[in-house]
């Protein structure tokens, strides 16, 4: 029996996936754990493998095409199978799912009403257990929204799809002078060009913007002098052939930082706030599409060589994008160092789940007044960006207090 093969939500984030390459054509045979087609999800190209045993029959999505997660990808049975039957009963399936969800005119009429006479949300009264199906709740998550906020129009006041959306919306509705009034202007003459955005800078704007937004940011700007660390590296070049970075010895000095400073290394979950134990360290890589985040795992754990390797390859396969998810998640707090590209000091967008991000910049040289005489010293600012939900700024400055001390005497670190 022919079987459909449907577009795989490869990361816990993907909404849609582009088809890079087939590795079958129509006609060849399959096996299963075959590689079948390299996929690009909103954090890496992937090779996705088939789970069936037969022949190539369909292909549905032509190479460089993106389609949404569980859309129709390919057909794989037996040869000379007919298959259409299953494509379409798959079609169908979908068109069921979507009519139960989309919302009928009088029901949108019911559901704006209350909603265009708002000036503030005020919570919907329940008997404690909110009534929400699995995708209202989904969403409601993604876009951190109460339930207790949302009306539902669904059976005994179940909150759906259409709620959420509709609750979306209610903003829109509120200020239509802001559409009425808006200047169209035109397009300014030159040469252009327009270049479609791939899965990862869909998903890093979307990610961040709901970042920005919706965890109230504050800053923390530090200088902390490099001296002494710029002479203990010298002294670790020596004794060893591994090539350990100032940023490797930033990583290391956060670790033992966070392990000071409980508070920092934590997320928020809405209905709480989660405090970790271990320190899982995400380390953002610059490529052309975007920055991507591989995770050192139990950094403080770890000596300065074993941080230096695992940094270097996992950079390496980022650029490659051969990242897993497995190396992209699980991470407890961020590191942007701009300083290699002459950046003096900048501030970061939080990487959701974390509480913080630290920023880096670049290690510059300044005159300074020692003991009565000028010297020359070299310095270096880092900006930690804080969800004051999780942290306030006493807890961040004591975070970077005991930075700066380790960095002052990085002794620290190796003893």
């Amino acid at each position: 029996m022919a079987n459909v093969v449907h577009m795989p939500a490869l990361s816990d984030t993907m909404e849609e996936g582009t088809l890079i390459a087939w590795h079958k054509k129509v006609g060849d045979s399959v096996e299963s754990g075959e590689l079948l087609a390299e996929i690009e999800t909103d954090k890496a190209v992937m090779e996705f493998q088939s789970f069936y045993d037969g022949v190539l029959l369909y292909i549905g999505v032509e190479e460089g095409n993106a389609v949404p997660v569980d859309a129709v990808i390919a057909v794989i049975g037996e040869q000379g199978e007919d298959y259409q039957a299953l494509i379409d009963a798959d079609a169908s399936n979908q068109q069921n799912t979507t009519k139960e969800e989309a919302p009928s005119q009088e029901v949108l009429e019911t559901v704006a009403a209350p909603l265009n006479n708002l000036t503030t949300s005020t919570p919907i009264a329940t008997n404690g257990k909110i009534k929400a199906s699995p995708l209202a709740k989904a969403m409601a998550k993604e876009e951190g929204i109460d339930l207790n906020l949302v009306e539902g129009s669904g059976d005994d006041g179940r909150v759906v799809k259409r709620d959420i959306e509709a609750y979306l919306e209610a903003p829109k509705q509120l200020a239509p002078t802001l559409v009425e009034t808006k200047i169209q202007t035109s397009e300014p003459e030159g040469d252009y060009e327009d270049v479609p955005t791939t899965q990862m800078r869909k998903v890093i704007a979307r990610r961040l913007g709901e970042s920005k937004f919706s965890a109230p940011h504050f800053y923390l700007t530090m200088e902390i002098c490099m001296d002494k660390l710029m002479a203990t590296r010298k002294q670790v070049k020596a004794l060893t052939d591994t090539k350990i970075s100032y940023n490797d010895f930033i990583v290391k000095a956060t670790a033992k930082a966070l392990k000071e400073n409980k508070t920092i290394n934590a997320s928020w979950l809405g209905d709480r706030i989660r405090y970790y134990n271990y320190v899982n360290i995400g380390v953002a890589v610059a490529m052309d599409e975007g920055l991507v985040v591989p995770v050192v795992r139990n950094t403080d754990a770890k000596s300065l060589s074993q941080i230096a390797t695992e940094i270097r390859s996992l950079a390496g396969k980022a650029r490659e994008r051969k990242l897993t998810p497995e190396e992209m998640t699980g991470n407890t707090f961020t590191i942007s160092n701009l300083g290699m590209f002459g950046i003096d000091e900048f501030t970061a967008i939080i990487n959701p789940p974390d509480a913080c991000i630290l920023a880096v910049g670049g290690i510059s040289p300044k005159l300074v007044m020692v003991d009565g005489a000028v010297k020359e010293s070299h310095f270096m600012k880092v900006t930690l960006s804080c969800d004051h939900r999780v942290v306030d700024g006493a807890s961040g400055a004591k975070f970077l207090q005991s930075l700066k001390s380790i960095l002052e005497e990085p002794m620290r670190l190796i003893i």
